[in-house]
């Protein structure tokens, strides 16, 4: 009996795989580099200029670079085995490999990961949407007025703007909302570049009684000026910039809808999107780094506000960032729910019901973690150090030694070989980030910041 079932279930799974090929790709390779831009695109660039303030210039470039290089080479990996069994799933891909087991692995990763980094973009807005308001409404900071309290924003941003986009059908609608996205950063990156020349090298800091000029430490010391420094803080940097490039879980469903879809075609998207990023990413880095030297702070803006906390353009800038990453939650939502629909409901059509109660069901869950359980962020630490690395290394690599036939690339030839070095060098990304997080648990200190 055993033998039988088998035969009916390849038969079954068959079925599905040829309607993904039958699914008929709308996006543009345009509006397919936006999504994508904006999936990698993270809050973590926020976080970069300090990240090379601990590196110094050089040594930050070339991380940048090979963690560039080593993504680039991941969605290699992903389309490869994809374009191999026709198949444009992740957790399909999973089940090609090892089965069920296979399939959940991937399954729960990306839910996880993508629902961290749900959660951290809505504690953004959770934490400075009232402070820009504030700001721009001028009003006391102490008076408990309710559109100064993050957590009813973060409930009206998620009904009026995040849960009509993630009730999209596909995608590809979402081209351009994150085209929007990605030119609220670019603003983000020239007010950068322009503050830079503004703003005096050793800069005031902000005090309403009296004007302290705090200097800065004019005697620039061998990191400012990009000689290669490997202090304690350094090694935190290292998972903040190999988490940069995430964007693994949304490569398939974009492949998927990817207008006349090909292996080189999606590389291209995802190459060019890795491109834009990779020089928004550098620029924002070492322009916020050579405004503030030594005093950057792990979240930028911050930095900025101590000279002025009313500059309006700074006020600006934080808006248009959280835009961006409002812009960005239904982008990521989108994979997890199709990871949920892989998990449990395989077997069964688009159902819109379904569709809607997913994103509902995903959007309260976050919205009750980030108002009342904010501190659950630091285990998302955790769970991005696992599953960020399985996604981005791991997996890829291993499903592609499995999913590729022996007789097309024996287990010694150079690719597979490469690919099971990539998925070690994915293992010690974890391992590193995990000591991290505990070496700040333990000594009470909080050094590593999570970018996504």
């Amino acid at each position: 009996g055993r033998s039988v079932s088998n035969t009916e279930m390849v038969l079954k799974t068959s079925d599905c795989y040829i309607c993904f090929d039958q699914f008929e790709g709308k996006t543009s390779f345009g509006m397919s580099v936006f999504n994508l831009g904006n999936a990698i695109m993270g809050s973590g660039i926020l976080g970069l200029a300090y990240a090379m303030a601990n590196t110094g210039i050089l040594l930050f470039l070339f991380l940048l670079t090979a963690v560039a290089a080593l993504s680039s080479y991941s969605i290699h990996l992903l389309l490869k085995s994809s374009g191999i069994v026709g198949i444009r799933a992740y957790e399909q891909l999973g089940y090609r490999a090892f089965g069920t087991t296979g399939k959940m692995a991937a399954g729960i990763a990306i839910t996880l990961q993508n629902i961290g980094a749900m959660s951290s973009y809505l504690y953004i807005v959770k934490s400075e949407f009232p402070l820009v308001i504030q700001a721009f409404s001028r009003a006391d900071p102490m008076a408990d007025l309710w559109y100064l309290n993050g957590n009813y924003l973060v409930i009206m941003v998620s009904i009026s703007v995040i849960l009509p986009l993630a009730l999209m059908k596909q995608l590809g609608y979402l081209g351009y909302t994150s085209g929007f996205s990605l030119s609220c950063m670019v603003f983000f990156l020239s007010a950068v570049i322009y503050k830079k020349f503004q703003i005096p090298c050793p800069f005031e800091e902000f005090s309403a009684a009296n004007h302290t000029v705090s200097h800065l430490d004019i005697h620039l010391n061998s990191s400012s000026l990009g000689v290669c420094v490997f202090p304690s803080q350094t090694a935190y940097t290292i998972p903040i910039l190999a988490f940069a490039f995430v964007c693994h879980p949304e490569v398939l469903p974009i492949y998927t809808e990817l207008r006349n879809p090909s292996q080189r075609r999606m590389q291209h998207v995802s190459n060019l999107s890795i491109l834009v990023m990779y020089t928004m990413y550098f620029l924002a880095a070492l322009f916020g780094y050579l405004t503030f030297y030594g005093k950057t702070e792990t979240e930028l803006l911050h930095t900025y506000s101590r000279i002025d906390p009313y500059d309006t353009l700074i006020l600006c800038v934080r808006l248009a960032v959280l835009t961006a990453v409002t812009l960005t939650v239904p982008i990521v939502l989108f994979p997890v729910r199709r990871a949920l629909n892989q998990m449990f409901f395989s077997s069964k059509s688009f159902n819109w019901l379904r569709h809607v109660a997913i994103a509902i069901t995903l959007l309260s869950l976050i919205n009750v973690l980030v108002i009342f359980a904010p501190n659950i962020l630091g285990i998302f630490g955790i769970i991005g150090a696992t599953s960020a690395p399985c996604l981005i290394f791991i997996f890829p690599a291993v499903f592609y030694i499995r999913i590729v036939p022996k007789e097309q690339e024996p287990m010694f030839s150079t690719p597979k070989i490469l690919a099971a070095c990539f998925a070690g060098l994915g293992v010690a990304f974890m391992t590193m980030s995990l000591s991290f997080i505990i070496i700040d648990w333990t000594t009470g200190s909080s050094n590593s910041g999570g970018g996504h």
